[in-house]
């Protein structure tokens, strides 16, 4: 299997090509940001891009959907968490 290396919230993460963000974040059990009102920790809500609630930012451009942006070499991800 091919892999590619980015990272998360300044730590280094290997996936497989392919996978999307956000199904890195969540086998890596990372929340991706806490709700506003209770301050729980949220992960992705629907997984097909409809909801934005699992928006991160990456390589500097904010608001990016997780569960619809596919890993790449040398990404950097940030959490909004």
């Amino acid at each position: 299997m091919r892999t590619v290396k980015l990272t998360i919230d300044g730590v280094l993460h290997t996936a497989p090509v392919g996978a999307t963000v956000g199904v890195l974040l969540h086998a890596a059990r990372k929340p991706l940001r806490s709700s506003p009102r209770a301050h729980q920790p949220r992960g992705l809500y629907c997984g097909m891009g409809i909801c934005f609630e699992c928006t991160v930012r990456v390589n500097g451009v904010s608001d990016v959907r997780a569960c619809m942006t596919t890993v790449a070499e040398g990404m950097i991800v940030e959490t909004l968490g």
